[in-house]
Protein backbone atom coordinates (compact mmCIF):
# COMPACT_ATOMS: atom_id res chain seq x y z
CA UNK A 1 0.00 0.00 0.00
CA UNK A 2 3.00 2.53 0.83
CA UNK A 3 4.32 1.81 -2.91
CA UNK A 4 1.12 2.39 -4.11
CA UNK A 5 0.26 5.67 -2.40
CA UNK A 6 4.45 6.98 -3.51
CA UNK A 7 3.77 5.75 -6.56
CA UNK A 8 0.53 8.05 -6.79
CA UNK A 9 2.22 10.91 -4.98
CA UNK A 10 4.80 11.21 -7.48
CA UNK A 11 2.57 10.73 -10.88
CA UNK A 12 0.38 13.48 -9.61
CA UNK A 13 3.49 15.94 -9.21
CA UNK A 14 2.55 15.76 -5.56
CA UNK A 15 5.22 16.44 -2.48
CA UNK A 16 4.76 13.81 0.52
CA UNK A 17 5.73 16.00 3.18
CA UNK A 18 3.27 18.52 3.78
CA UNK A 19 4.62 22.60 3.54
CA UNK A 20 3.66 24.21 7.15
CA UNK A 21 0.42 26.48 7.69
CA UNK A 22 1.76 29.47 9.66
CA UNK A 23 -0.56 32.28 10.49
CA UNK A 24 -0.66 35.20 8.11
CA UNK A 25 -0.76 38.84 10.27
CA UNK A 26 -3.79 40.63 9.04
CA UNK A 27 -2.35 43.11 11.05
CA UNK A 28 0.89 43.71 9.04
CA UNK A 29 -0.96 42.85 6.29
CA UNK A 30 -3.29 46.12 6.55
CA UNK A 31 -0.64 48.51 7.80
CA UNK A 32 1.05 47.59 4.03
CA UNK A 33 -1.78 48.48 2.80
CA UNK A 34 -2.16 51.64 4.32
CA UNK A 35 0.99 52.87 3.70
CA UNK A 36 0.69 51.81 0.04
CA UNK A 37 -2.79 53.40 -0.80
CA UNK A 38 -1.66 56.41 1.45
CA UNK A 39 -2.46 60.18 0.28
CA UNK A 40 1.91 60.53 0.51
CA UNK A 41 2.10 57.81 -2.07
CA UNK A 42 -0.25 59.49 -4.36
CA UNK A 43 -1.54 56.24 -6.40
CA UNK A 44 2.30 55.04 -7.71
CA UNK A 45 2.26 56.23 -10.79
CA UNK A 46 5.74 54.89 -12.46
CA UNK A 47 8.14 57.88 -12.89
CA UNK A 48 6.59 59.80 -10.21
CA UNK A 49 7.45 60.77 -6.22
CA UNK A 50 4.54 57.77 -5.10
CA UNK A 51 7.05 55.37 -7.33
CA UNK A 52 10.01 56.48 -5.37
CA UNK A 53 8.26 56.13 -2.07
CA UNK A 54 6.53 52.80 -2.53
CA UNK A 55 10.16 50.77 -4.57
CA UNK A 56 11.42 52.52 -1.07
CA UNK A 57 9.09 51.17 1.27
CA UNK A 58 8.81 47.37 -0.52
CA UNK A 59 12.90 47.52 -0.63
CA UNK A 60 12.75 48.48 2.81
CA UNK A 61 10.41 45.69 3.98
CA UNK A 62 12.80 43.16 1.87
CA UNK A 63 16.10 44.14 3.89
CA UNK A 64 13.97 44.09 7.15
CA UNK A 65 12.96 40.52 6.60
CA UNK A 66 16.45 39.63 5.77
CA UNK A 67 16.02 38.73 2.14
CA UNK A 68 18.89 39.42 0.17
CA UNK A 69 19.19 41.54 -3.21
CA UNK A 70 17.26 39.85 -5.43
CA UNK A 71 18.98 41.52 -8.68
CA UNK A 72 22.62 39.86 -8.74
CA UNK A 73 23.91 43.15 -9.46
CA UNK A 74 23.53 43.61 -5.49
CA UNK A 75 20.70 45.80 -5.57
CA UNK A 76 17.28 45.09 -4.61
CA UNK A 77 15.49 46.47 -7.57
CA UNK A 78 15.90 45.76 -11.53
CA UNK A 79 15.77 48.62 -13.69
CA UNK A 80 12.76 49.23 -16.60
CA UNK A 81 13.20 51.72 -18.84
CA UNK A 82 9.82 53.20 -20.08
CA UNK A 83 8.45 55.46 -22.32
CA UNK A 84 6.08 58.15 -20.97
CA UNK A 85 3.75 59.69 -22.99
CA UNK A 86 0.39 62.57 -22.48
CA UNK A 87 -1.62 62.55 -25.62
CA UNK A 88 -2.95 65.62 -27.30
CA UNK A 89 -5.54 64.02 -29.87
CA UNK A 90 -7.97 64.92 -32.63
CA UNK A 91 -10.22 62.36 -34.35
CA UNK A 92 -12.75 62.86 -37.03
CA UNK A 93 -14.02 60.86 -39.60
CA UNK A 94 -16.20 61.62 -42.83
CA UNK A 95 -18.78 59.64 -44.31
CA UNK A 96 -20.87 60.84 -47.66
CA UNK A 97 -21.21 64.72 -47.11
CA UNK A 98 -21.16 64.77 -42.78
CA UNK A 99 -17.64 65.64 -41.12
CA UNK A 100 -18.08 64.57 -37.70
CA UNK A 101 -15.54 65.36 -34.58
CA UNK A 102 -15.10 63.61 -31.20
CA UNK A 103 -14.51 64.89 -27.96
CA UNK A 104 -11.15 63.27 -26.80
CA UNK A 105 -11.96 61.38 -23.32
CA UNK A 106 -15.24 61.45 -23.64
CA UNK A 107 -16.08 60.00 -26.70
CA UNK A 108 -12.84 58.08 -27.43
CA UNK A 109 -9.63 57.70 -26.38
CA UNK A 110 -6.08 57.28 -29.04
CA UNK A 111 -2.61 57.31 -28.39
CA UNK A 112 0.39 57.14 -30.56
CA UNK A 113 2.98 54.48 -30.22
CA UNK A 114 5.73 54.53 -32.30
CA UNK A 115 9.38 56.17 -31.73
CA UNK A 116 7.72 59.84 -32.22
CA UNK A 117 5.62 61.48 -30.27
CA UNK A 118 3.76 62.93 -33.19
CA UNK A 119 0.99 60.61 -34.98
CA UNK A 120 -1.03 61.76 -38.42
CA UNK A 121 -3.33 59.48 -40.08
CA UNK A 122 -5.31 61.19 -42.78
CA UNK A 123 -8.13 59.94 -45.06
CA UNK A 124 -8.12 56.70 -43.85
CA UNK A 125 -10.53 53.93 -44.51
CA UNK A 126 -12.79 52.97 -41.86
CA UNK A 127 -13.95 49.08 -41.95
CA UNK A 128 -15.58 47.27 -39.36
CA UNK A 129 -13.73 44.11 -38.76
CA UNK A 130 -15.87 42.30 -36.63
CA UNK A 131 -13.95 41.14 -33.70
CA UNK A 132 -10.41 41.52 -35.41
CA UNK A 133 -9.81 37.31 -34.82
CA UNK A 134 -7.12 35.38 -36.85
CA UNK A 135 -7.52 31.94 -34.79
CA UNK A 136 -6.35 28.90 -37.65
CA UNK A 137 -7.37 25.87 -34.62
CA UNK A 138 -10.99 26.95 -35.11
CA UNK A 139 -11.22 27.77 -38.61
CA UNK A 140 -11.49 32.05 -37.65
CA UNK A 141 -10.91 34.75 -39.38
CA UNK A 142 -12.41 38.19 -39.47
CA UNK A 143 -10.35 39.61 -41.71
CA UNK A 144 -10.60 37.11 -44.74
CA UNK A 145 -8.56 38.02 -47.91
CA UNK A 146 -9.65 41.84 -47.26
CA UNK A 147 -6.43 44.25 -47.50
CA UNK A 148 -6.81 46.44 -44.37
CA UNK A 149 -3.44 48.41 -44.98
CA UNK A 150 -3.38 51.73 -44.19
CA UNK A 151 -7.00 51.53 -43.10
CA UNK A 152 -8.78 52.35 -40.00
CA UNK A 153 -10.58 48.84 -38.62
CA UNK A 154 -13.27 49.37 -36.13
CA UNK A 155 -13.89 46.27 -33.87
CA UNK A 156 -15.45 44.82 -30.73
CA UNK A 157 -14.14 43.45 -27.56
CA UNK A 158 -13.95 39.85 -26.24
CA UNK A 159 -14.00 36.22 -28.06
CA UNK A 160 -17.14 36.24 -30.37
CA UNK A 161 -19.66 34.86 -27.81
CA UNK A 162 -20.96 31.79 -29.85
CA UNK A 163 -23.27 29.14 -29.10
CA UNK A 164 -20.60 26.51 -29.94
CA UNK A 165 -18.73 25.74 -26.63
CA UNK A 166 -15.77 24.18 -28.93
CA UNK A 167 -15.23 27.69 -30.45
CA UNK A 168 -13.32 29.86 -28.00
CA UNK A 169 -13.81 28.02 -25.04
CA UNK A 170 -17.25 28.74 -24.64
CA UNK A 171 -18.13 31.63 -22.13
CA UNK A 172 -14.38 31.54 -21.06
CA UNK A 173 -12.44 34.40 -23.15
CA UNK A 174 -9.34 33.67 -24.30
CA UNK A 175 -6.63 35.68 -25.55
CA UNK A 176 -8.00 36.33 -28.97
CA UNK A 177 -10.38 38.21 -26.89
CA UNK A 178 -7.95 40.55 -25.05
CA UNK A 179 -7.74 44.65 -26.42
CA UNK A 180 -3.39 43.26 -26.55
CA UNK A 181 -4.39 41.00 -28.89
CA UNK A 182 -6.57 42.93 -31.02
CA UNK A 183 -4.27 45.72 -31.59
CA UNK A 184 -1.46 43.04 -32.03
CA UNK A 185 -3.30 41.59 -34.85
CA UNK A 186 -3.94 44.92 -36.50
CA UNK A 187 -0.12 45.69 -36.65
CA UNK A 188 0.09 42.29 -38.44
CA UNK A 189 -2.25 43.02 -40.69
CA UNK A 190 -0.77 46.98 -41.45
CA UNK A 191 -3.80 48.70 -40.17
CA UNK A 192 -2.91 52.56 -39.57
CA UNK A 193 -5.60 53.08 -37.08
CA UNK A 194 -7.47 50.32 -34.28
CA UNK A 195 -10.39 51.25 -32.55
CA UNK A 196 -12.32 49.10 -30.21
CA UNK A 197 -16.13 49.60 -29.33
CA UNK A 198 -16.50 49.93 -25.83
CA UNK A 199 -19.29 47.48 -23.88
CA UNK A 200 -19.68 47.18 -20.43
CA UNK A 201 -20.27 43.66 -20.34
CA UNK A 202 -18.05 41.71 -22.62
CA UNK A 203 -15.22 44.19 -21.41
CA UNK A 204 -15.78 43.49 -17.37
CA UNK A 205 -15.27 47.71 -16.67
CA UNK A 206 -17.56 50.60 -17.38
CA UNK A 207 -15.82 53.13 -20.10
CA UNK A 208 -14.44 55.20 -17.20
CA UNK A 209 -11.89 52.77 -16.48
CA UNK A 210 -10.54 53.06 -20.63
CA UNK A 211 -10.64 56.49 -19.75
CA UNK A 212 -8.47 56.62 -16.67
CA UNK A 213 -6.51 54.29 -17.75
CA UNK A 214 -5.28 54.87 -21.49
CA UNK A 215 -6.59 58.40 -21.90
CA UNK A 216 -4.82 61.13 -20.03
CA UNK A 217 -1.06 59.08 -19.67
CA UNK A 218 0.75 55.99 -21.61
CA UNK A 219 3.49 53.99 -20.64
CA UNK A 220 5.54 52.00 -23.11
CA UNK A 221 8.84 49.75 -22.89
CA UNK A 222 11.85 51.87 -24.23
CA UNK A 223 12.46 49.61 -27.80
CA UNK A 224 14.43 50.16 -30.93
CA UNK A 225 11.85 51.61 -33.54
CA UNK A 226 9.00 51.14 -33.57
CA UNK A 227 6.58 49.91 -31.23
CA UNK A 228 5.68 46.22 -32.46
CA UNK A 229 2.44 45.39 -30.21
CA UNK A 230 -0.19 47.63 -31.85
CA UNK A 231 -0.95 49.86 -35.07
CA UNK A 232 0.64 53.63 -35.20
CA UNK A 233 -2.80 54.81 -33.75
CA UNK A 234 -4.88 52.99 -31.12
CA UNK A 235 -7.30 53.35 -29.40
CA UNK A 236 -11.20 53.27 -28.36
CA UNK A 237 -14.72 54.12 -28.78
CA UNK A 238 -17.75 54.60 -26.67
CA UNK A 239 -20.40 52.34 -27.96
CA UNK A 240 -22.72 54.93 -29.04
CA UNK A 241 -20.60 56.69 -30.99
CA UNK A 242 -19.62 53.78 -32.65
CA UNK A 243 -23.33 53.48 -33.24
CA UNK A 244 -23.65 56.51 -34.65
CA UNK A 245 -20.52 56.13 -37.15
CA UNK A 246 -22.20 52.99 -38.12
CA UNK A 247 -25.53 54.88 -38.49
CA UNK A 248 -24.16 57.59 -40.32
CA UNK A 249 -22.77 54.83 -43.17
CA UNK A 250 -26.58 53.36 -43.54
CA UNK A 251 -25.32 50.34 -41.27
CA UNK A 252 -27.10 49.02 -37.90
CA UNK A 253 -24.69 48.02 -35.01
CA UNK A 254 -26.60 45.33 -33.42
CA UNK A 255 -26.84 43.69 -37.50
CA UNK A 256 -23.35 43.76 -37.85
CA UNK A 257 -22.80 42.43 -34.40
CA UNK A 258 -24.45 39.46 -35.29
CA UNK A 259 -23.19 39.06 -38.32
CA UNK A 260 -19.86 38.91 -36.66
CA UNK A 261 -20.71 35.63 -34.93
CA UNK A 262 -20.44 33.81 -38.20
CA UNK A 263 -16.91 32.03 -39.83
CA UNK A 264 -18.18 33.19 -43.33
CA UNK A 265 -18.02 37.21 -41.69
CA UNK A 266 -16.11 39.47 -44.04
CA UNK A 267 -15.09 43.37 -43.24
CA UNK A 268 -17.68 45.64 -43.56
CA UNK A 269 -16.73 49.48 -45.68
CA UNK A 270 -18.30 51.81 -43.25
CA UNK A 271 -18.10 53.95 -46.23
CA UNK A 272 -16.15 56.91 -45.11
CA UNK A 273 -12.64 57.87 -43.68
CA UNK A 274 -10.85 58.86 -40.42
CA UNK A 275 -7.97 61.19 -39.71
CA UNK A 276 -6.29 61.12 -36.32
CA UNK A 277 -3.70 63.61 -34.89
CA UNK A 278 -1.66 63.04 -31.97
CA UNK A 279 0.66 65.13 -30.60
CA UNK A 280 2.35 64.00 -26.93
CA UNK A 281 4.46 65.49 -24.17
CA UNK A 282 7.23 62.61 -23.95
CA UNK A 283 9.92 61.96 -21.28
CA UNK A 284 11.79 58.56 -20.92
CA UNK A 285 12.08 57.25 -17.36
CA UNK A 286 13.46 54.87 -15.59
CA UNK A 287 10.82 52.50 -13.32
CA UNK A 288 11.68 50.06 -11.24
CA UNK A 289 11.04 46.39 -10.45
CA UNK A 290 11.57 45.73 -6.91
CA UNK A 291 13.48 41.86 -6.30
CA UNK A 292 14.36 40.19 -3.00
CA UNK A 293 15.69 36.75 -2.60
CA UNK A 294 15.67 33.82 -0.20
CA UNK A 295 18.59 31.74 -1.53
CA UNK A 296 18.10 28.11 -1.30
CA UNK A 297 19.68 25.37 1.09
CA UNK A 298 20.02 22.80 -1.14
CA UNK A 299 23.67 22.52 -3.43
CA UNK A 300 22.12 21.99 -6.67
CA UNK A 301 18.05 22.61 -6.24
CA UNK A 302 19.23 26.40 -4.67
CA UNK A 303 19.74 27.49 -8.55
CA UNK A 304 16.02 26.87 -9.67
CA UNK A 305 13.87 29.84 -8.25
CA UNK A 306 9.88 29.45 -7.02
CA UNK A 307 8.46 33.19 -7.69
CA UNK A 308 6.14 35.33 -6.54
CA UNK A 309 5.08 37.99 -7.87
CA UNK A 310 2.29 41.64 -7.43
CA UNK A 311 2.38 44.98 -9.04
CA UNK A 312 3.17 48.12 -7.13
CA UNK A 313 1.83 50.72 -9.37
CA UNK A 314 -1.45 52.02 -9.98
CA UNK A 315 -2.66 54.73 -11.95
CA UNK A 316 -1.18 58.32 -9.76
CA UNK A 317 -2.64 61.56 -9.39
CA UNK A 318 -5.58 62.97 -12.02
CA UNK A 319 -4.11 67.09 -11.54
CA UNK A 320 -7.86 68.26 -13.08
CA UNK A 321 -9.31 70.11 -10.18
CA UNK A 322 -10.57 68.72 -7.76
CA UNK A 323 -7.39 67.10 -7.85
CA UNK A 324 -8.12 63.49 -6.96
CA UNK A 325 -5.75 60.00 -6.02
CA UNK A 326 -6.46 56.91 -7.29
CA UNK A 327 -5.09 55.28 -4.35
CA UNK A 328 -5.40 51.42 -5.96
CA UNK A 329 -5.74 49.73 -2.16
CA UNK A 330 -7.14 46.36 -3.43
CA UNK A 331 -5.82 46.74 -6.68
CA UNK A 332 -2.70 45.98 -5.85
CA UNK A 333 -1.47 47.45 -2.55
CA UNK A 334 -3.40 44.13 -1.20
CA UNK A 335 -1.56 42.27 -3.43
CA UNK A 336 1.62 43.46 -2.57
CA UNK A 337 0.90 43.31 1.38
CA UNK A 338 -0.09 39.69 0.46
CA UNK A 339 3.04 39.22 -1.01
CA UNK A 340 5.24 40.80 1.55
CA UNK A 341 3.71 38.83 4.06
CA UNK A 342 4.37 35.43 2.34
CA UNK A 343 8.02 36.57 2.64
CA UNK A 344 7.97 36.91 6.44
CA UNK A 345 6.26 33.39 7.24
CA UNK A 346 9.06 31.98 4.46
CA UNK A 347 11.49 33.48 6.99
CA UNK A 348 9.72 32.07 9.96
CA UNK A 349 10.75 28.79 8.34
CA UNK A 350 13.41 26.17 7.76
CA UNK A 351 14.95 27.56 4.14
CA UNK A 352 14.03 25.16 1.71
CA UNK A 353 15.93 23.59 -1.01
CA UNK A 354 15.01 25.44 -3.89
CA UNK A 355 15.43 30.06 -4.29
CA UNK A 356 12.42 31.71 -3.85
CA UNK A 357 12.29 34.90 -5.87
CA UNK A 358 10.07 38.31 -4.46
CA UNK A 359 8.98 40.59 -7.60
CA UNK A 360 7.18 43.53 -7.26
CA UNK A 361 6.41 44.66 -10.77
CA UNK A 362 5.83 47.99 -12.15
CA UNK A 363 3.66 49.63 -15.13
CA UNK A 364 1.32 46.44 -14.86
CA UNK A 365 -1.66 48.78 -15.17
CA UNK A 366 0.10 49.80 -18.42
CA UNK A 367 0.28 46.84 -19.94
CA UNK A 368 1.89 44.44 -17.52
CA UNK A 369 4.97 45.89 -18.63
CA UNK A 370 7.45 45.73 -15.78
CA UNK A 371 6.43 41.58 -16.42
CA UNK A 372 7.20 42.00 -19.95
CA UNK A 373 10.55 43.38 -19.55
CA UNK A 374 11.66 40.67 -16.51
CA UNK A 375 10.08 37.95 -18.79
CA UNK A 376 12.82 39.65 -21.71
CA UNK A 377 15.52 40.23 -19.55
CA UNK A 378 15.63 37.55 -16.33
CA UNK A 379 17.38 38.01 -13.47
CA UNK A 380 17.75 34.53 -13.49
CA UNK A 381 17.53 31.74 -16.17
CA UNK A 382 13.87 31.19 -17.11
CA UNK A 383 14.77 27.51 -17.84
CA UNK A 384 15.76 27.17 -13.72
CA UNK A 385 12.16 29.27 -12.99
CA UNK A 386 10.00 26.73 -11.71
CA UNK A 387 6.71 28.60 -11.47
CA UNK A 388 5.57 32.07 -10.93
CA UNK A 389 2.35 32.39 -8.34
CA UNK A 390 0.70 36.12 -8.28
CA UNK A 391 -1.11 37.76 -6.34
CA UNK A 392 -3.48 40.72 -7.96
CA UNK A 393 -6.29 41.74 -5.72
CA UNK A 394 -6.87 40.42 -2.42
CA UNK A 395 -10.65 38.60 -1.26
CA UNK A 396 -11.95 41.68 1.42
CA UNK A 397 -15.43 40.70 1.92
CA UNK A 398 -14.77 37.58 4.14
CA UNK A 399 -14.58 33.53 4.05
CA UNK A 400 -14.85 31.67 0.64
CA UNK A 401 -15.32 27.66 0.75
CA UNK A 402 -14.10 27.68 -2.67
CA UNK A 403 -10.78 29.08 -4.26
CA UNK A 404 -11.05 29.73 -7.82
CA UNK A 405 -8.03 28.99 -9.80
CA UNK A 406 -8.17 31.65 -13.03
CA UNK A 407 -4.91 29.35 -14.18
CA UNK A 408 -7.23 25.73 -14.20
CA UNK A 409 -6.37 23.62 -16.84
CA UNK A 410 -3.00 24.71 -17.47
CA UNK A 411 -0.21 23.35 -15.63
CA UNK A 412 0.41 20.57 -13.30
CA UNK A 413 0.18 23.37 -10.09
CA UNK A 414 -3.72 22.83 -9.93
CA UNK A 415 -3.12 19.25 -8.17
CA UNK A 416 -1.02 21.38 -5.43
CA UNK A 417 -3.37 24.15 -4.94
CA UNK A 418 -6.30 21.13 -4.35
CA UNK A 419 -4.25 19.49 -2.21
CA UNK A 420 -3.78 22.53 0.01
CA UNK A 421 -7.40 23.69 -0.38
CA UNK A 422 -8.37 20.45 0.95
CA UNK A 423 -6.19 20.77 3.83
CA UNK A 424 -8.23 24.14 4.96
CA UNK A 425 -11.48 22.18 4.07
CA UNK A 426 -12.10 23.81 1.03
CA UNK A 427 -12.65 23.44 -2.65
CA UNK A 428 -10.99 24.53 -5.98
CA UNK A 429 -13.34 26.26 -8.50
CA UNK A 430 -12.97 27.15 -11.81
CA UNK A 431 -13.10 30.73 -12.52
CA UNK A 432 -16.49 32.33 -12.00
CA UNK A 433 -16.45 35.06 -14.57
CA UNK A 434 -14.43 33.74 -17.21
CA UNK A 435 -15.69 35.99 -19.72
CA UNK A 436 -13.37 38.58 -17.97
CA UNK A 437 -10.13 37.12 -19.25
CA UNK A 438 -8.29 37.26 -15.65
CA UNK A 439 -5.58 34.92 -16.72
CA UNK A 440 -4.38 37.47 -19.55
CA UNK A 441 -5.00 40.52 -17.47
CA UNK A 442 -2.47 40.18 -14.68
CA UNK A 443 1.30 39.79 -14.52
CA UNK A 444 1.75 36.34 -14.84
CA UNK A 445 0.60 36.18 -18.44
CA UNK A 446 4.17 37.28 -19.00
CA UNK A 447 5.71 34.36 -17.12
CA UNK A 448 3.31 31.71 -18.83
CA UNK A 449 4.19 33.35 -22.05
CA UNK A 450 7.72 32.18 -21.91
CA UNK A 451 6.90 29.22 -20.68
CA UNK A 452 6.95 29.79 -16.75
CA UNK A 453 3.96 27.84 -15.18
CA UNK A 454 1.89 29.92 -13.16
CA UNK A 455 -0.97 30.04 -10.80
CA UNK A 456 -3.15 33.21 -10.57
CA UNK A 457 -6.31 32.63 -7.85
CA UNK A 458 -9.44 34.59 -7.14
CA UNK A 459 -11.85 34.49 -4.15
CA UNK A 460 -15.12 36.23 -5.37
CA UNK A 461 -17.95 33.04 -4.90
CA UNK A 462 -18.99 30.95 -2.38
CA UNK A 463 -19.37 33.11 0.40
CA UNK A 464 -19.91 31.54 3.90
CA UNK A 465 -22.94 32.61 6.15
CA UNK A 466 -23.93 35.31 3.40
CA UNK A 467 -26.99 35.71 1.53
CA UNK A 468 -28.08 34.72 -1.89
CA UNK A 469 -26.77 37.27 -4.71
CA UNK A 470 -23.88 38.37 -2.06
CA UNK A 471 -20.55 37.59 -3.97
CA UNK A 472 -22.09 39.55 -7.46
CA UNK A 473 -23.08 42.09 -5.16
CA UNK A 474 -19.85 42.81 -3.59
CA UNK A 475 -18.15 41.51 -6.79
CA UNK A 476 -19.84 43.81 -9.02
CA UNK A 477 -19.94 47.12 -6.83
CA UNK A 478 -16.36 46.97 -6.36
CA UNK A 479 -15.93 46.78 -10.36
CA UNK A 480 -18.61 49.05 -11.40
CA UNK A 481 -18.06 51.39 -8.61
CA UNK A 482 -14.07 51.41 -7.43
CA UNK A 483 -11.85 49.62 -9.92
CA UNK A 484 -9.07 52.21 -11.42
CA UNK A 485 -11.65 55.10 -9.44
CA UNK A 486 -10.59 57.25 -6.64
CA UNK A 487 -12.88 54.71 -4.44
CA UNK A 488 -10.15 52.25 -4.25
CA UNK A 489 -9.02 53.38 -1.21
CA UNK A 490 -8.68 51.29 1.74
CA UNK A 491 -11.18 51.05 4.54
CA UNK A 492 -11.47 50.00 7.72
CA UNK A 493 -14.80 47.53 7.69
CA UNK A 494 -13.15 45.44 5.25
CA UNK A 495 -13.60 41.50 6.07
CA UNK A 496 -10.13 39.82 5.50
CA UNK A 497 -10.85 36.88 6.96
CA UNK A 498 -10.98 34.77 3.76
CA UNK A 499 -8.06 36.78 2.33
CA UNK A 500 -5.93 35.36 5.16
CA UNK A 501 -6.90 32.12 4.25
CA UNK A 502 -6.20 32.67 0.46
CA UNK A 503 -2.50 34.61 1.38
CA UNK A 504 -1.86 31.28 3.83
CA UNK A 505 -2.58 28.84 0.91
CA UNK A 506 -0.93 30.22 -1.54
CA UNK A 507 2.16 30.15 0.77
CA UNK A 508 2.00 26.31 1.21
CA UNK A 509 1.87 25.33 -2.35
CA UNK A 510 5.22 27.59 -2.64
CA UNK A 511 6.62 26.42 0.09
CA UNK A 512 5.74 23.24 -1.44
CA UNK A 513 7.82 23.80 -4.52
CA UNK A 514 10.73 25.38 -2.98
CA UNK A 515 11.28 22.33 -0.78
CA UNK A 516 11.89 20.07 -3.53
CA UNK A 517 8.54 18.82 -4.76
CA UNK A 518 8.39 18.33 -8.69
CA UNK A 519 8.55 20.71 -11.04
CA UNK A 520 5.28 21.17 -12.44
CA UNK A 521 4.44 20.74 -16.00
CA UNK A 522 2.24 22.56 -18.87
CA UNK A 523 -0.58 20.46 -19.76
CA UNK A 524 -0.99 19.87 -23.54
CA UNK A 525 -4.56 21.49 -23.82
CA UNK A 526 -2.79 24.60 -23.15
CA UNK A 527 -2.03 27.06 -25.29
CA UNK A 528 1.39 28.22 -23.57
CA UNK A 529 2.71 23.99 -23.57
CA UNK A 530 4.94 24.86 -26.48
Amino acid sequence: MRAALLTLALASGASLAQAPAPAISETQFRSHIKALASDAMEGRAPGTAGERDAVNYVQQQFIAMGLKPGNPDGTYVQRVPLRHRIPATRFSYRIGNMEKTLAPLDDYVAQSTGPSPKASVKNSELVFVGYGVVAPEYGWDDYKDVDVRGKTIVMLINDPPVADASLFRGKAMTYYGRWTYKYEIARKKGAAAALIVHEDGPAGYPYSVVRSSFGTENFSLVRSGDDPDAPEVPGWIRLDKAKEMMSAAGLDFDMLKQQALGKDFRPVSLKGTASFEIESKERVIDSHNVVGLIEGSDPVLKKELVVYSAHWDHLGVDETPPRKIYYGALDNASGVAAMLEVARAFRGQARPKRSVLFIATTAEERGLLGARYYAAHPLYPLKDTVADINFDGINAWGRTGSIENVTSGHSTLDDLLVKYAALQGRQVAPDSRPELGSFYRADQLEFARVGVPVLYTKARSGYIGKPEGYAEKVVNHYYSQDYHKTGDAYRDDWDFSGGMQDVQLLFQVGYDLAAGSPRPVWKRSSEFAQ
